[in-house]
């Protein structure tokens, strides 16, 4: 499996994917808004994009659909709950179902309801394991709930599925915006010495040649998976008097959503 990230610089700092066979050059493109850069990679390596699949239904993944199929003839992939929301979609996924991609490649489904009630992310079978999170999981964050979404199904997703998956995962998220959580990070758990060595390495840098983290490093500087951690409950306790002294991974979860929503 080849992954080409492919960097947008738009305001909303998207991040589009294609994943493509080595051996048959065909290419699945994920959530390709700026269709202009992912036709021009695809062309560059000299791969044909025979699928697109949108990770939810905002129109910052799902944009360049029009486009993208205009040019390449390409099947469009979604939730099978979507299609009322994305225009055209020619196959609907649920979990576990899985994308093929040429001879090699094959991604599974995960259902993973939170920022949407539609959200698909994609994990690879393959021997380093990958992540497609779209706006589910973000270096050192979490998806909003803003726009369609429920802060309790989020948080059932990162317990039941995405703290579940190994290790040494690579995680691909659909925006770039490490650099404000881990400073959320560090409002939250000012003692998260990983968390503040990261920092500056990150600071002002350039997202297209950013590194690929994996799930080991999210345990560490990401909030969302650190719910018993001592000092984040603390500092939670100073904006949230009410909170019992032990309180549940859920509650925790879900105050911590409430505030990075006004951060």
């Amino acid at each position: 499996m080849i992954v080409e990230r492919i960097w947008t610089g738009n305001a909303y700092r998207n991040f589009n994917y294609l994943v493509a066979c080595p051996e048959t050059g065909e290419a699945l493109a994920i959530d390709p808004l700026d269709h202009v850069k992912c036709l021009a990679a695809a062309k560059e390596r000299g791969w044909q994009i025979t699928q697109i699949l949108n990770t939810h239904e905002h129109h910052d993944h799902t944009g360049g659909n029009e486009a993208m199929v205009a040019a390449t003839g390409a099947k469009l992939i979604a939730h099978h709950r979507a299609g009322g929301r994305i225009a055209g979609v020619d196959r609907g996924v649920k979990a576990g179902d899985v994308i093929k991609v040429g001879r090699t490649v094959e991604l599974e489904c995960l259902d993973t309801p939170g920022h949407t009630l539609c959200h698909i992310c994609l994990r690879s079978h393959t021997e380093q394991p990958a992540l497609f999170s779209g706006d589910t999981l973000f270096n050192a964050g979490a998806g909003n709930c803003h726009n369609g979404g429920d802060p309790l199904q989020l948080y059932a997703t990162f317990v039941e599925q995405l703290a579940k998956l190994p290790e040494d995962t690579l995680i691909y998220p659909g925006h770039d915006y490490i650099e404000n959580n881990l400073k959320f990070t560090l409002s939250r758990e000012p003692d998260n010495e990983a968390a503040r060595e990261l920092l500056p390495e990150v600071s002002g840098h350039d997202p297209a040649v950013s590194r690929v983290g994996t799930l080991a490093e999210e345990r560490k500087i990401n909030t969302f998976f650190r719910l018993g951690s001592a000092s984040i409950i603390a500092h939670l306790r100073e904006r949230f008097p009410d909170l019992p002294e032990q309180p549940d991974a859920r509650t925790v979860f879900v105050k911590l959503r409430e505030l990075r929503n006004s951060w």
